[in-house]
C-alpha cells in the first residue's frame, strides 16, 4: 500500500512539473510577443511624429497664404466674415429673408434642349 501511495505521489509530482513547465514556456512566448509588439508600437509612434511634423509644414497658415497668393486667390471674403460679431443679427437692419441667397432660384434646363446620353 505504501508503494502505491509513493507511486501516486511521484506521478502527481511529475504532472505538477510538466504543468509548471508548460506555464513557464507560455510566459516566455508571451514575453517575446510583448517585446515584438512594443517595438512595433515604438516604431509607429516615431512614424506618427514624422507625419505630424510634415503635416505642420504642409498645412501651415503661412504656407497656405503663400500658395493662395501664387494662385491669385484673395481672402477678402474671409476677412469680411472673420468673426461672429460681424455677422448680421436677427432683427437688426434688414430682415434676412431679403438677402439674394433667399431670392435665388435654380433653373432646370428642358429635357428637349439638352442632348440625351445614349445608354441611359
Amino acid at each position: 500500500m505504501v508503494r502505491v501511495l509513493n507511486f501516486v505521489c511521484v506521478a502527481l509530482m511529475g504532472l505538477a512539473i510538466l504543468g509548471l513547465y508548460h506555464v513557464s514556456e507560455a510566459t516566455r512566448v508571451a514575453r517575446v510577443e510583448l517585446s515584438r509588439v512594443s517595438s512595433k508600437i515604438t516604431d509607429t509612434k516615431g512614424q506618427i511624429g514624422v507625419l505630424e511634423m510634415e503635416w505642420e509644414h504642409v498645412a501651415g497658415p503661412a504656407r497656405i497664404q503663400a500658395l493662395a497668393e501664387q494662385q491669385g486667390m484673395s481672402d477678402t471674403t474671409s476677412v469680411r466674415l472673420s468673426s461672429f460679431q460681424q455677422l448680421p443679427r436677427r432683427g437688426e437692419g434688414q430682415a434676412l429673408g431679403n438677402t439674394p441667397v433667399h431670392k435665388a432660384s435654380a433653373v432646370v434646363p428642358d429635357a428637349a434642349a439638352s442632348p440625351s446620353v445614349p445608354g441611359m
